[in-house]
């Protein structure tokens, strides 16, 4: 008979599959090393069990001991397949741009999560890096893994990753590309790839808000480059251990948006299901084509399953309300989509500029329609009226009728893109369109920038 002793033996083999339509612009033999196949469904079950195991043979991790670590969750995963068997147990520490699914799943498998706020310095108490050593430092009996600077993790994938890459290519590859978070991946497959053949390019990618690029090209640790972003699993705002900058080439920097974007197309135009870093890792491979040979065999890795994203970059209101949906708007209906079941708030002439000041306060908007008579008659938006209170603070007990500015240019539901963005300047703060049913909404220049992002 054949089968597995338990669920750890079967990490690692997994299958490297050539990428076709997503990669037709390159001309080289692009393959993809889907680690989705390990049991934890991601590449960190490799270097978990690896620094779970050297732990326990250098007396770190004792029995019955608490396992405690700061994750964006793949890393828990693969601890939590290992507390499971080798019978720890496991806290979880999470930032809260993290995806629910990801929490939820560690959940699922026994751990207990704490969730801390992304937007926080590193050695802020609240970060999940400094959450992460005061909880190892108050619980009895506990290791703290720390997979930033725990050289366990590379040494995983020099020891597996890389050697199966190796094996898997003949020894013909001529790139390796991954997404760089703790930088044990990068550095631990580009540390045996070049131990093979030294002319192997090892390409890191890294997103707007991380400190790595710069770090690399100038051997400066700019503050200024750390923001916060959404892209999940790559880039750093501290220089873990792991990361050897001297064996990565170069770092290419992917944008959130092109990251989730690509993230739903390899699903669809290859019909591989993987998460938010594989989206970087392709976008930052085209983006570096010119740099690819007909004769070249490009290596790129993807982390994880796209299931832990299918409340995020694989959900069409997480993609919209961030300006990432590629969607194409045409009309000034379609422009208004979004929030056309919402009743277009008005003003009568009749009314007092308090009235307008407290309508825009109520319902958090910027300019209003003015109606007399059934008929559109004017226009107030909030930089009129803070020049005219400015002026003459008494105005605010004034009709709107005083004071208003003209009436907003009205167009039809067919009217295109173009037609609309040329009636909004600085003259008109918005543009009414007339609806099929007769009925009238208002476009913003909000509107039209969010079709345009």
């Amino acid at each position: 008979m054949k089968y597995y002793n338990d669920i750890l033996e079967t990490i690692g083999n997994t299958p490297l599959v050539r990428l076709n339509k997503i990669t037709r612009e390159i001309d080289a033999l692009v393959l993809a090393k889907v680690e989705t196949t390990n049991p934890g469904n991601s590449v960190k079950d490799r270097m978990a069990i690896k620094m779970i195991e050297d732990a326990e043979a250098d007396g770190r991790l004792k029995p019955g001991g608490t396992i405690i670590e700061g994750t964006s969750g793949n890393t828990g995963m693969g601890l939590a397949l290992g507390a499971i068997i080798k019978g720890y147990k496991l806290i979880c520490v999470l930032n809260d741009k993290q995806s629910k699914e990801k929490m939820d799943i560690l959940r699922a498998v026994g751990a207990e999560v704490v969730v801390c706020p992304t937007a926080v310095e590193p050695t802020d108490p609240r970060s999940y890096y400094s959450v992460s050593k005061r909880l190892a430092s108050e619980t009895p009996n506990s290791w703290y893994v720390n997979q930033y600077d725990n050289l366990s993790n590379r040494q995983a994938h020099y020891e597996q990753t890389g050697p199966e890459i190796w094996e898997q290519t003949e020894g013909k590859i001529t790139h390796f590309i991954v997404g760089v978070g703790t930088g044990g991946t990068i550095s631990g497959v580009g540390k045996y790839l070049k131990e093979k053949n030294p002319n192997i390019k090892i390409l890191g990618i890294d997103t707007y808000g991380s400190v790595f690029k710069k770090y690399k090209e100038t051997g400066i640790f700019d503050e200024n480059e750390i923001y916060s972003y959404i892209t999940e699993g790559i880039g750093e705002d501290i220089l873990p251990a792991n990361v050897d900058f001297d064996i990565i080439d170069h770092f290419e920097k992917v944008t959130d948006k092109d990251a989730a974007v690509y993230t739903r197309k390899i699903a669809r135009e290859e019909g591989i299901f993987v998460g938010n870093s594989a989206g970087s890792a392709v976008k930052g491979l085209l983006q570096m084509k010119d740099m690819f040979k007909k004769d070249d065999v490009v290596v790129v890795l993807f982390h994880d399953h796209g299931s832990r994203y299918v409340g995020k970059m694989f959900n069409d209101d997480w993609m919209r309300e961030r300006g990432f949906l590629e969607e194409e708007f045409k009309t000034a209906s379609e422009l208004i989509a979004k929030h056309e079941n919402q009743p277009l708030v008005t003003l009568f002439a009749e009314e007092l500029v308090s009235h307008a000041v407290a309508r825009m306060r109520q319902f958090g908007i910027s300019q209003i329609p003015v109606m007399k008579d059934n008929t559109f008659v004017g226009s107030l938006d909030e930089s009129h009226i803070y020049s005219v209170l400015v002026d003459n603070p008494q105005l605010i007990d004034a009709p709107i009728s005083s004071v208003m500015q003209d009436a907003f240019p009205i167009v039809k539901a067919t009217a295109s893109l173009e037609e609309v963005s040329r009636l909004i300047n600085s003259k008109n703060a918005a543009a009414l369109v007339e609806l099929n049913d007769g009925k009238f909404h208002i476009i913003t220049k909000y509107d039209i920038i969010s079709s345009l992002a």
